[in-house]
């Protein structure tokens, strides 16, 4: 008997693994990647009994490989909160799956626990831009705003390093960053000790974030705005968590980032308004590649000659929804 966890490299993915495997440890292998990196769950070569954990990856985007694990005979617990689909009817699935806009797969499983390990579902709601949740889920263990903000940064700094085009863009490796954090079932805890990590972090994050935050739009309405962002790998790590940034300075606007990749294609990320977190994984999903969820979602290909397509497509859905 094998196991697998299964999980996006993004905080979401991180703290949801985090909370489990401090609950019920496991000697498991681990499959990871870039925070697009979501068709994973095909990595895993599944024979009968073994026990595979899937966590924040789209089963729709995996639907053939659960197929697949499922049909060996393996076990499969999946929690996630993206677009899934119809989920499979299978005595070896146990699914926990939530799309709603205020919830992520940190939350899911701290439910799941019944608040084992809040303290980790709070980074990974804040990492997943879910402020008011993880506000809401703090207050429940009495931490204050002085630790909030520090388990904020810490969320928001491990989501920005799952992005890039590869793993070279990244400054730790998703699951290194599970490694380390796995000792501590106190995040608070984990700041504390691993200084030289955070810091490192940190500083990469603020310098980055800066960059971004000179940015003009290349379009911009009361509703939507449209940002072109450079072929850097500094533009690469923050086209997710600027676009939270946004989202958060302007949240009757709902945003679009473009940032042009190595094949000559886009990777694409959408922010849905904060107010009316619907859409965005509607939006993407019209497009090769396109998903994620209402709130956020994004495409990984987006070729030059549909660029227009999707701005039309972008720039209709949220002007018309207002």
């Amino acid at each position: 008997m094998a196991f697998y966890d299964v999980f996006n490299g993004d905080a979401d993915g991180i703290c949801a693994l985090l909370q489990l495997r401090l609950a019920e440890p496991r000697d498991s292998q681990l499959i990871t990647g870039i925070k697009r990196d979501i068709d994973l769950l095909k990595q895993v070569k599944a024979q009968t009994g073994d026990a595979i954990t899937v966590l924040d990856i789209s089963l729709d985007k995996n639907r053939r490989a659960l197929e697949t694990v499922l049909a060996a005979d393996a076990q499969v617990f999946y929690v996630d909160h993206h677009f899934a689909g119809e989920i499979p009817a299978h005595k070896n699935l146990q699914a926990l799956i939530n799309t709603k806009p205020d919830v992520c797969t940190s939350v899911l499983v701290n439910a799941h626990l019944r608040g084992q390990f809040q303290a980790w579902a709070v980074v990974g709601a804040y990492g997943d831009n879910l402020d008011r949740v993880a506000a809401e889920l703090a207050e429940k263990i009495s931490l204050t705003s002085s630790q909030c903000e520090q388990l904020s940064l810490l969320g928001n700094c491990i989501n920005y390093n799952a992005y890039g085009e590869g793993r070279d863009d990244l400054h730790y490796q998703p699951e290194d960053i599970f490694r380390r954090a796995l000792p501590y079932a106190n995040p608070l805890d984990f700041i504390a000790t691993e200084n030289e990590f955070f810091n490192h972090l940190i500083a990469s994050y603020r310098n980055d974030m800066a960059l971004a935050h000179a940015l003009q739009p290349v379009t911009a309405t009361e509703q939507v705005a449209v940002f072109y962002l450079p072929a850097d790998a500094w533009a690469r790590r923050v086209s997710g968590v600027y676009g939270n940034d946004l989202s958060n300075d302007y949240p009757a606007r709902a945003h679009a980032l473009l940032t042009p990749k190595s094949n000559g294609n886009y990777l694409v990320s959408v922010r849905a308004p904060k107010i009316n977190k619907t859409g965005a994984d509607e939006v993407c999903r019209q497009f090769d590649t396109g998903g994620g969820r209402a709130g956020a979602a994004g495409i990984n290909e987006l070729p030059p000659s549909e660029v227009q397509r999707f701005i039309d497509t972008f720039t209709h859905h949220y002007s018309a929804s207002q």
